[in-house]
């Protein structure tokens, strides 16, 4: 039996309702198969922060680094939670996990399961087919306009005075005056950018079907954009068996919404990235669909998109899908890195569970045009797996 540690911050909202799932699936896996997780939850988040003054338990960001193998996040944010700086309290969390243990690659697949409609309705919807919408969108995710919150955190935990960056004057504007510094660095552009590849790659031999490259920024405006789009160049002459393009993130957000099926792999900077993978989940449903991973070099956290939703906290009603989307990429990111095959196999039987889920009209929630609750939609995803897994291994 394969083992390994896995770090659960259910956090805020309905942060914990949707982690329930994720780990009543985990369960399930453990239970009918050879794989097992050492299992340590730690609160934290806004809320967290409102009834302790802290925004996680003193020694969680070393747990978090020293004692994982993965990690698994629900969501951050509350209302009224603000550090007294002005900063959404419990940001330590999910952007000082990302800065600290340099995942700089934020990996969103934007996937249209049979049976799920997506959001962008008329005449061209009912030509679509799922499969063309299947697409991965590699957002940078440690520099750029987080750089500046980023930086804060790191002089807090350093016990140092936040010292911003001082500029003596802005010409052509008057009045009160706040701006934030969007570094774009050679070796982040680079790293992200070969990780874009190198997936592409990756998806060329699972899928056996040749697969692109796009790169999005605005390098006609802006310098940390010209230098992305430099190292682009640079990087596509490097792997001339890739097919590449570029667009500017306005022309971009059409070609998203009117030609989705002319996608692979697109490559964005940290901020443009997190738009337009929001952007981007209308396609596969809504944000109650959409998984993330954050990689790095030693270190991996998996998320849904969707954040804490404070307004269904404790209704039970939000979508659990995009977690158990993020516990497939957990699966498959460790089974890939460990060189599992039992993981991986697991990672496969969570995919189909999900989609055949779909493709049989199974229960879904109020986002999808159902009135399903998290729990039932989660139960009924875990029995699909439990059955999946005791077929798999009578006949092995």
């Amino acid at each position: 039996m394969t083992g390994y540690r896995l770090t659960v911050l259910a956090g805020d909202g309905t942060g914990p309702e949707v982690i329930a799932e994720a780990l009543r699936v985990i369960e399930v896996f453990q239970q009918n198969s050879p794989i097992s997780f050492e299992i340590t939850e730690i609160p934290c988040g806004g809320q967290y922060y409102l009834e302790t003054g802290e925004e996680w338990p003193e020694g969680s960001f070393e747990h978090c680094r020293d004692n994982s193998d993965a990690i698994l996040l629900g969501a951050i944010g509350w209302p009224d939670a603000r550090l007294p700086n002005g900063d959404m309290a419990g940001g330590q969390v999910i952007l000082g996990l990302r800065s600290g243990l340099k995942l700089y690659a934020n990996v969103r697949p934007i996937k249209l399961y049979p049976g799920v409609q997506h959001k962008v309705h008329g005449v061209h919807q009912q030509v679509w087919q799922p499969d063309m919408v299947d697409m991965v969108m590699i957002r940078e995710n440690t520099e750029g306009l987080y750089h500046s919150l980023l930086r804060r955190m790191e002089q807090k935990a350093k016990g140092e005075k936040d010292e911003p960056i001082v500029i003596e004057e802005f010409p052509g504007l008057e009045g009160e005056v706040e701006w934030d510094p969007r570094p774009i660095s050679r070796k982040g552009s680079e790293r992200v950018i070969n990780f874009a590849f190198d997936l592409a790659r990756h998806r060329q031999r699972k899928m056996g079907v040749s697969q692109s490259v796009t790169c999005v920024d605005k390098s006609n405006v802006t310098r940390g954009c010209r230098l992305f789009r430099g190292i682009f160049k640079e990087i596509s002459e490097q792997n001339p068996d890739i097919e590449t393009d570029a667009a500017y993130i306005d022309a971009f957000t059409m070609w998203l919404m009117r030609d989705p099926e002319d996608l692979d792999v697109v490559v964005l900077p940290n901020m443009f990235g997190d738009i337009a993978t929001d952007l981007a989940s209308v396609l596969q449903g809504g944000l109650g669909m959409a998984a993330s991973a954050n990689l790095g070099p030693k270190h991996m956290m998996f998320e849904p998109v969707h954040g804490s939703a404070p307004k269904y906290t404790g209704k039970n009603v939000v979508n659990p899908i995009a977690t158990l989307q993020s516990v497939q990429m957990m699966f498959e990111a460790l089974a890939y890195r460990k060189k599992d095959d039992d993981l991986d196999m697991c990672a496969d039987i969570l995919q189909q569970a999900i989609q055949q889920h779909f493709e049989e009209g199974g229960l879904v929630t109020y986002d999808l045009g159902g009135d399903a609750s998290t729990s039932q939609v989660g139960q009924a995803i875990a029995d699909r797996c439990e059955e999946m897994l005791r077929e798999r291994f009578a006949t092995a």
